[in-house]
């Protein structure tokens, strides 16, 4: 589901921060060689991560969902000066293609990625995370989100994408659509927990901005 009009999503890219060389490059690649290209941050929100970083300042990101890296890249930019980005992706197919780009970056020395399943490396990282970024299996968000409590402080922000699932957090729930269920039960959790402060964006598919009270 497109939000707003093609007109309108040109004109938003084209009054932004230009997207940069390496991401340009990375994009055409997962456009020629990975299954559902789709799913790439790609340039707004993109520039969005970029500034979101930026303004935090962050000593220690977390990434859960990696894909081909263009999110992590985007996050790294706004790291302090010997800061950690550590990303999780279980697909362990892209783990070249993903480091292959990291190290291009200027921030190689400062990514740091784990192949697995995320609910078991989560726990074994031994630091705080001051910016989160939730975008890996969406059945999985709750689960993520409890974990990651763990690792975080008062203050930390907490970004979770794909919350309006292509418009369907708007339409009559198919009772086989457990996908769905479980987002819509997820983003009211963020807005009526009182652990968080929550603004639902609607950058792209929805990026939601968690603070941690």
């Amino acid at each position: 589901m497109h939000f707003l009009s093609p007109v309108l999503e040109e004109y938003i890219q084209n009054h932004s921060e230009d997207e940069p060389e390496l991401l340009q490059e990375l994009t055409r690649e997962t456009h020629l060689k990975v299954i559902q290209p789709r799913m790439i941050t790609g340039h707004f929100q993109g520039r969005v991560l970029s500034m979101l970083s930026k303004l935090i300042n962050a000593e220690h990101i977390l990434e859960v969902g990696t894909y081909t890296g263009y999110s992590a890249l985007c996050l790294a930019e706004g790291l302090k000066e010997n800061g950690t980005l550590h990303t999780i992706d279980v697909n362990a197919e892209l783990h070249e293609m993903q480091r292959r780009y990291f190290d291009k970056s200027k921030f190689g020395n400062n990514i740091i990625q784990h192949t697995g399943n995320a609910l078991e490396i989560i726990p074994q990282l031994d630091m705080v995370f001051d910016l989160v970024f939730i975008d890996a299996e969406k059945k999985d968000y709750p689960n993520y989100l409890e974990v990651v409590l763990k690792k975080v402080k008062k203050g930390s922000v907490i970004l979770s994408d794909n919350v309006l699932w292509s418009g369907k957090v708007v339409e009559p729930l198919n009772p086989k659509d457990k996908t769905t269920k479980i987002l819509l039960d997820y983003n009211k959790k963020l807005k009526e927990d009182p652990r968080f402060e929550t603004i639902l964006m609607p950058i792209r598919d929805g990026l939601t901005l968690s603070r941690v009270l």
